[in-house]
């Protein structure tokens, strides 16, 4: 008997499913950090520029001997087959290795800049999920001209680059009138429009997903049977039809959270902040492999959690999902 019917016939399922799901599911995680780290790794070999010269600064000092003593302290002039198993080596075992410019351990780069980018992340979703309700709710249904105008907005909000919606807001909003900080991260106020600029794309993106969902979710008969009982248009809409609607929604919003770092970078270049955008834009410029490799685990390992957090979140949302 499969998982599937295991969970059909019981209602839940049994321990050897159980165990095999979760099993596939460790797999999926491993491939996915053994795939990020191959590739960071790959990317990396392939910018030009010496990684001895990054090492020894601006300057280029040092004779031959000690460009040869550092390579062969780091590695450096084994194959590249080499490097790259004796690297998978020391991830298997939690080291991600010290950076090479700055001489300090990643794990501990990586812990000073992570929670500025985790604020903008973390309020930029925020602000994203409730602008993409507001809209899908206020226009699903309803006259075309509104939807239209909605679905215009949207459209040009994932169009975007994010970098250009952040200037724009820096020249009106801080240049102009002065209301917010041009650059930083000190206080609330300095989160704000990065917090925006980063949420619009992912608005219009949500916002035209869970309209869809919402539209076909009140073609269904339970929506006829909830107006008969005098449930109001608004109320169908939030308590019934947005349930309905939510399970695409929610797997977008989890595929768009992993890559949040991506728009990260940009946007915390635009507005100055720290985080581990600057990290990463400072680390590839000067080829810091472990830097850049310890990123892009993270970024990897935050995208498995919130994969499966969003799977676990099905049945909850609808309780159908909870017998298959």
């Amino acid at each position: 008997m499969t998982a599937a019917s295991a969970a059909g016939a019981g209602g839940r399922l049994g321990p050897a499913g159980l165990v095999r799901a979760v099993l596939r599911r460790l797999g999926s995680a491993v491939a996915v950090l053994a795939g990020a780290a191959t590739l960071a790794f790959v990317a990396l070999q392939l910018i030009p520029g010496d990684p001895v010269s990054v090492l020894l600064g601006p300057a280029n000092a040092g004779s031959p001997a000690v460009r040869a003593e550092i390579r062969r302290e780091y590695g450096f002039d084994r194959p590249v087959a080499d490097q790259y198993l004796h690297y998978l080596g020391r991830l298997v075992r939690g080291d991600l290795g010290e950076s090479y410019q700055l001489q300090r351990p990643v794990w501990s780069l990586i812990g000073d800049q992570l929670w500025p980018t985790v604020q903008l992340a973390v309020a930029g979703l925020v602000l994203a999920a409730v602008l993409a309700v507001l809209s899908a709710v206020a226009t699903a249904g309803r006259r075309p001209a509104l939807r239209a105008f909605a679905s215009v907005w949207e459209l040009i909000a994932a169009s975007t680059p994010s970098y250009w919606v952040g200037i724009v807001l820096l020249t009106v909003f801080s240049f102009r009138f002065r209301l917010f900080p041009v650059a930083g991260a000190d206080g609330f106020a300095a989160l704000v429009l990065p917090a925006v600029t980063l949420a619009l794309p992912l608005a219009g993106v949500l916002a035209q997903v869970l309209r869809e969902g919402l539209e076909a979710a009140l073609e269904q008969p339970f929506v006829v049977t909830a107006r008969s009982r005098g449930v109001g248009r608004t109320a169908v809409r939030l308590r019934h039809a947005l349930r309905h609607a939510a399970i695409p929604l929610l797997t977008l919003a989890g595929w768009l959270t992993g890559s949040l770092l991506g728009g990260a970078v940009l946007v915390e270049a635009v507005f100055g902040r720290p985080g581990l955008g600057s990290l990463v834009l400072q680390a590839v410029t000067a080829k810091d492999m472990p830097v850049v490799i310890g990123v892009v685990l993270l970024s990897a390992f935050v995208f498995v959690v919130i994969s499966t957090v969003v799977e676990l979140l099905y049945p909850v949302i609808d309780p159908r999902l909870r017998s298959a």
